[in-house]
């Protein structure tokens, strides 16, 4: 008998798999940035946020955040026809329809979704200016900081980033800091958040140099980050501590990784190969710890877990989760399975397009995808020997802790290894909302005080470098008492807290 699912149940199935396209584009210069609007609903209003980031392929990154509804970064397509544009939003059988005006200042249309269609007008966010005391200018670093291009020999390409540097002699400890999967430029932006921004600047502040970088084919980095595994990506990793290694001030002992999600994956696989450009320590944040179908089932469940759903639906939405899976799994040639993965698709709702449904099928057996689902991420792991961190959110609804830290600390049986679970931290290393601070009376999304704090000491733990002096004064206290000279020897990470 055949399965009925509800588009929005449908396609959050597979929601944090990235689907970028686009079509017919006309616009001299391309739409970049994040566009906000409000849209009524029976009973109130949501908050809508689009992002577009134009890629080096010439086709898009676009996502949806509606964050009343802890929506984060649900994939779209995007169609532009000179001044239309249509961005279809098929986990949630929703799609905006309208013109862009003032030279893309505006969106204006219609939004539709399932018993819904009203008008909706999205304008350009712009981006949030750090505080500063009326009529003072905003004041440069206390490091230096420099645009950087490397090369990673091995795939043939150029990555561009931001090196920071602190003030002083040196030389200093450094990082580089490996995004989660999807593409994202080197600051990690969403909506009012820069995440490795924020952990870049904290860093460098106190003493340790930071390497960020645009994922390939963001913003001046070359290649295609949608033909990328996760393990191509090691070589990325590897090109930057080597351009590390070259640099004077950076204290070529201490060298290490610093991965977020995926990232954290990244930095895993460069310490357990061996090679030259070896990590000194690595910090996993989020770092999956069970094969990508499982944790792809685990994601469907929370999602539909707050959004409501019976267990009936959910039920129907794991059993179609596991066929898709094992079509893919099962069928090695990509035109094969991508015809049974539309068929399926369209099997399971009947008013999906079929061009829709063949676009989807594609992302799906691409080999990231491909690779994601077998994906297993302990597989190595013997074979680290750098001290490692593992650090997970307790309110991380994308990568849990408890089902994924304790099979990487298994696996990293010849590695010293810490693990913390931070309470109250989600999977962007954002503190609860109501810990934000208020800038122009409107809360404003911060990097977890906490997870700062836990990064830079392991860190330091790990180095044989002094903490330096505090440069801000909430942690004047915890860094004076700190400061009281170098360490002799590195301290090697303790027990799990």
């Amino acid at each position: 008998m055949k399965k009925t699912l509800p588009k929005l149940f449908l396609f959050w199935l597979f929601w944090c798999l990235p689907l970028l396209t686009l079509a017919g584009v006309e616009q001299a210069t391309p739409l970049n940035g994040q566009w906000k609007g409000p849209l009524k609903v029976p009973g109130g209003q949501l908050t809508l946020i689009i992002t577009l980031v134009p890629l080096s392929n010439g086709s898009y990154y676009a996502a949806l955040d509606a964050p009343q509804q802890r929506i984060n970064r649900m994939p779209a397509e995007v169609t532009l026809k000179g001044s239309d544009i249509t961005i279809s939003i098929e986990q949630a059988g929703s799609k905006f329809v309208g013109k862009v005006k003032d030279g893309g200042a505006t969106f204006q249309g219609n939004w539709t979704q399932p018993g819904l269609t009203a008008p909706l007008t999205l304008t350009r966010m712009k981006a949030t200016p750090q505080p500063v005391a009326t009529g003072k200018p905003r004041l440069t670093p206390p490091y230096r900081e420099e645009e950087v291009k490397f090369l990673n020999t091995q795939a043939n390409i150029a990555l561009a980033g931001t090196l920071t540097i602190p003030a002083g002699p040196g030389p200093f400890p450094a990082v580089v800091l490996l995004s989660d999967n999807g593409p994202q430029n080197r600051d990690v932006e969403q909506q009012d958040y820069r995440m490795f921004g924020s952990l870049a600047d904290h860093l460098t502040r106190r003493g340790i140099a930071v390497l960020r970088f645009d994922d390939r084919g963001v913003g001046k980095s070359q290649g295609n980050h949608f033909t990328a595994t996760t393990a191509d990506l090691v070589s990325d990793a590897q090109a930057a501590m080597v351009y590390l290694r070259a640099k004077p001030l950076v204290d070529q002992r201490y060298i290490g990784l610093v991965g977020h999600g995926e990232g954290g994956n990244v930095a895993l696989l460069a310490a357990a190969e061996q090679q030259p450009a070896t990590p000194a320590f690595v910090v996993s944040m989020s770092g999956y710890g069970v094969p990508g179908r499982d944790v792809i089932m685990r994601q469907q469940m929370e999602i539909m877990r707050l959004i409501g759903s019976n267990p009936a639906q959910v039920k129907a939405a794991l059993e179609l989760h596991k066929e898709m899976v094992e079509i893919i799994r099962q069928t090695p040639n990509d035109n094969q399975a991508r015809g049974k993965v539309a068929a399926t698709l369209r099997f399971n709702n009947t008013d999906l397009d079929p061009h829709m449904a063949r676009a989807r099928a594609v992302q799906l057996t691409s080999p990231w995808s491909r690779y994601f689902l077998d994906f297993d991420p302990t597989r190595t792991l013997g074979t680290v020997k750098c001290p490692v961190l593992l650090l997970g959110g307790g309110n991380d609804l994308q990568v849990d802790p408890a089902q994924n830290i304790a099979p990487l600390k298994k696996g990293l049986k010849s590695a010293s290894v810490e693990s913390q679970k931070l309470a109250g931290v989600n999977h962007w290393y954002q503190p609860e909302m109501k810990d934000w601070p208020l800038v122009n009376g409107e809360q404003q999304p911060v990097f977890s005080p906490k997870a700062l704090a836990t990064v830079r000491e392991w860190i330091f733990d790990n180095t044989e470098r002094p903490r330096p002096l505090p440069t801000s004064a909430p942690d004047a206290k915890s860094a004076t008492s700190s400061a009281k000279g170098a360490r002799k020897t590195p301290k090697t990470a303790q027990a799990s807290r």
